[in-house]
């Protein structure tokens, strides 16, 4: 048994099951007849009607160029190399690409012309989560010529109640790659670039500067913030999107001398207001109709129709099922998009999380316990720990410890009176930084025997309970 090796682009328009293919045959023209038999529309890709071989493919074997009477040695390789040429046609629109995209080139104000503008077009989309797995596949499904996607993170099964261009079958998988590979299922013509990495200070520049077009589906603000100054130093047009369990907001920034996020949101909230990272959850549905509207507006800007989200933004209640919005403009003296800035970026903002008392310097190494060591003193026989867990109450729905004391982190100060002082407690939150916060809280009223869990539940899943579900 041999193998053939085909290009992917060539494994996608053939709708081959792969791109390694087991045949037999002598000859490399004889091995690959022998896919073809099983495959029949690859023929008409690699073959004339005289069955002479094309041109621009390459055949090759053991690392040398072959022709198509070479032996093939038992067990040995042919793979059919394409020239790369770095780009896609993007001056005309096959007959393919107008049967697909008829119902686009058929409205008034799009046409061929507007069809191949998306074609042409660039889109970074920063994160391929909740919100990026919609903006995703519907840019993927309009055409847009190339999609830029940046994402450090891997596929989790949490994942899969909102982030909907993942599945099961890429559990694991880099969320840049798996996107990729539903995004080529959906649309093979359009090329797609994945950047598996954060984006930060040293690459946000580089990255956002190849693009026309970016849109945030970050959820973090350092990021955001990031990504907004940026932007605004290229003159690259934004569209920003973020959700909080059933609310949403959406608008577009530096848009033609419009306003950017700093005009609208200068700093970050602090701590005490700012959501929980995880803790708040979010309804599954919510970041598909916020993620819909980003891939809209995007698209409106890539064509250049109606009317924008510059200076306007919008709100999304589910629960009401109800949008409004405000409307704003840019501010005089923002250090991102006012003429008078000096240039260089803005102080990057701090991530934040209701856990954190930026204010206040990091615990000491000894207030913190493994979870093995956690454990082992829950174990033994003349030992009754006191578990304190300062999530919310939804999150214990999902996972908790045996026996655990539950106060939420901002009921915390006003019911330290309840507590006996004498006592050692056990902090827990979801992945540290609340029980961190917790530990400064208890430390600030006379309690001096605390102990925080050393990366939360999330960290005691991954070393001691690995069947426990997790958020």
């Amino acid at each position: 048994m041999k193998v053939v090796i085909f290009p992917e682009v060539l494994a996608r328009a053939a709708r081959l099951p792969s791109h390694r293919m087991e045949a037999e045959g002598r000859t490399v023209r004889e091995v690959i007849e022998h896919v073809c038999a099983r495959h029949s529309p690859l023929r008409v890709h690699l073959f004339y009607e005289n069955d002479a071989f094309k041109e621009h493919f390459l055949l090759t074997s053991s690392g040398e160029v072959v022709d198509p009477e070479h032996a093939v040695p038992a067990g040995g390789e042919v793979e059919i190399m394409l020239a790369t040429s770095g780009g896609l046609d993007t001056d005309h629109l096959s007959n393919d690409e107008i049967r697909r995209y008829v119902r686009h080139i058929t409205l008034p104000g799009v046409g061929r012309a507007g069809q191949l503008r998306l074609k042409k077009a660039k889109v970074l989309i920063i994160g391929t989560g909740g919100l990026g797995s919609p903006i995703c596949l519907y840019l993927a499904a309009a055409g847009v010529g190339t999609l830029g996607l940046i994402d450090f993170d891997v596929v989790e099964r949490s994942n899969l109640q909102r982030q909907i261009v993942h599945g099961n079958s890429t559990l694991g998988m880099l969320k840049v790659e798996s996107a990729k590979q539903r995004l080529h299922d959906l649309n093979a013509d359009i090329e797609i670039d994945t950047y598996a990495a954060a984006l930060d200070a040293d690459n946000a520049r580089h990255l956002i500067g190849q693009y026309d077009v970016i849109v945030d589906g970050t959820d973090n603000f350092a990021s955001r913030y990031l990504v907004n100054d940026v932007c605004a130093q290229l003159g690259k047009p934004l569209v920003y999107g973020a959700i909080y369990r059933f609310e949403g907001q959406m608008s577009v920034f530096n848009y033609r001398g419009g306003p950017c996020y700093r005009c609208l949101f200068p700093n970050s909230p602090p701590p005490e207001l700012a959501p929980n990272c995880t803790a708040g959850g979010v309804i599954g549905v919510l970041p598909g109709v916020v993620g819909l509207i980003q891939a809209t507006e995007a698209i409106k800007l890539i064509l250049d129709i109606g009317e924008s989200l510059a200076g306007r933004l919008m709100r999304f209640d589910a629960l009401t099922m109800r949008f409004n919005e405000v409307r704003f403009s840019r501010r005089s003296g923002c250090p991102s998009c006012s003429p008078n800035r000096h240039g260089k970026l803005c102080e990057p903002a701090q991530i934040v999380c209701s856990s954190v008392n930026t204010d206040r310097q990091p615990l000491a190494p000894d207030f913190f316990i493994e979870p093995y060591a956690l454990k082992a003193i829950m174990e033994r026989a003349d030992s009754n720990p006191i578990l304190l867990d300062v999530r919310d109450a939804n999150e214990l729905e999902v996972c908790r410890l045996p026996g655990v004391l539950h106060i939420p982190l901002d009921e915390l100060s006003e019911r330290t009176a309840l507590l006996d002082s004498r006592e050692t407690y056990y902090l827990i939150c979801y992945g540290g930084l609340r029980a961190e916060r917790a530990a400064i809280i208890l430390q600030d009223v006379g309690f001096p025997h605390v102990k925080v869990l050393e990366g939360g539940m999330k960290r005691w899943v991954r070393d001691v309970e690995p069947d426990m579900p997790i958020y």
